[in-house]
């Protein structure tokens, strides 16, 4: 048997079949890890976190921008057409790398120099909420200039309000997401209304999930009546996990064979715990072939954000940058291409003027009612981020 080429589900089963843990084992581990954690709070000498490095920005006018790959808009020679327009207006050479292929393996490789507050090779990194959360707890990115990001503003009043950076002070949205369900309009003519209609015995064996505990674990959790961006304790979560472990052990998840988008291309699954974006570009190669939508009892929001590393020389140039990306104009130019969800208000108001159908895809300019049904899972400590990853891990293989 081939191991599934999404590299997500290959880092959970791995961490699966290193712990093996069962419910009562997990729980034992995270008291031990949570000791740890206490007595590491108790000792006299605590973590020195890292200083900022000095900024060149006024004498070195160049910018590394970190990011996921097929996350910005690209041309048929293999450029990026707004990226070109920044630096022939800002005078900034960006070097531009798809290098963030998963946000565990990119902190692996990078957190020995952020500890010690040293350049990683990247001025403007693009991480996704959780990894950010951490990562400004740490002290391991640098404080904006607010004078420097009057487009800022801009930003969507419902991505405001984190619970890791208050006041958006260290990191904003470069793009966000929805996770709710989805599923194959012909072969599901009545749609779905709920993450528990997955559960129905006539989709058994082509169901999907995402391999991100927080989204597919979050719906299961909201559709069992928990709000997951409040405080919740150890039953909620393991309630949850309890549910997909039976969906596994039933069949009615799909094999693993790949990607949960590439099974929904394949007709290996029909639906699909899903991310907003995935389904805007599956409809935009396959002609509206897919519907999604927010569960009733509500789905969940992420955003991926932009950060400086505490190491950066090049902190002004990156707020050039990110400062550009907010203006409505360009924020369009972006979403016709990557087909998340933007985070920069009035951009929707001129894509209409060029592309109707764009500004009308509530997958890409959601409205106020939209983002109201979407939670953002709370904040994770980091003995909970362990238990929990590898109980969904676990529940994944069944086990």
């Amino acid at each position: 048997m081939q191991p599934p080429s999404d590299p997500q589900i290959r880092t959970l089963i791995r961490a699966a079949r290193q712990t093996q843990l069962s419910r009562r084992s997990v729980l034992t581990a995270a008291g031990a890890a949570a000791a740890s954690f206490a007595l590491a709070a108790c000792t006299p000498m605590g973590v020195v976190k890292p200083s900022a490095a000095s900024d060149s920005s006024s004498t070195e006018k160049t910018l590394r921008w970190a990011n996921w790959p097929d996350y910005l808009d690209a041309d048929t020679a293999g450029g990026h057409p707004s990226l070109d327009a920044f630096t022939k207006a800002s005078g900034i050479s960006v070097k531009y790398s798809e290098s963030i292929t998963a946000n565990g393996s990119y902190y692996d490789s990078v957190e020995r120099r952020l500890a010690r507050g040293k350049d990683i090779g990247a001025d403007l990194m693009v991480l996704t909420d959780w990894m950010t959360a951490r990562l400004i707890r740490l002290g391991y990115v640098q404080k904006f200039t607010a004078s420097r990001l009057p487009n800022a503003k801009n930003l969507r009043a419902p991505l405001t309000g984190v619970d890791f950076d208050e006041g958006r002070q260290r990191s904003l949205p470069w793009q966000s997401n929805f996770a709710g369900i989805c599923w194959n309009t012909e072969a599901v003519p009545n749609g779905i209304a709920s993450v528990s209609e997955l559960w129905d015995p006539s989709f058994k064996g082509r169901v999907g999930v995402v391999s991100e505990m927080r989204d597919t674990i979050g719906l299961i959790m909201l559709d069992n009546g928990v709000d997951v961006g409040e405080h919740w304790g150890t039953d909620a979560f393991y309630d949850a996990v309890d549910v997909l472990k039976k969906q596994v052990g039933d069949g009615q998840l799909a094999p693993a064979r790949n990607s949960y988008t590439n099974d929904l291309r394949a007709g290996n699954t029909v639906a699909a715990i899903c991310w907003s974006g995935d389904v805007a570009l599956l409809n935009a190669e396959a002609g509206n072939k897919w519907s999604f939508a927010m569960p009733d009892a509500g789905g969940t929001l992420f955003s991926d954000d932009f950060q400086v590393p505490i190491g950066s020389p090049h902190l002004a140039n990156a707020e050039k940058l990110i400062d550009y990306y907010y203006q409505p104009d360009v924020a369009a130019e972006v979403a016709s291409w990557v087909k998340t969800v933007s985070p920069v208000d009035g951009a929707k108001e001129i894509a209409a003027t060029v592309d109707p159908a764009l500004a009308a895809n509530p997958l890409v300019f959601p409205d106020d009612a939209m983002f109201a049904r979407a939670h953002q899972f709370r904040t994770l400590t980091d003995a909970e981020q362990q238990e929990y990853q590898a109980a969904f891990a676990s529940a994944l293989l069944g086990s």
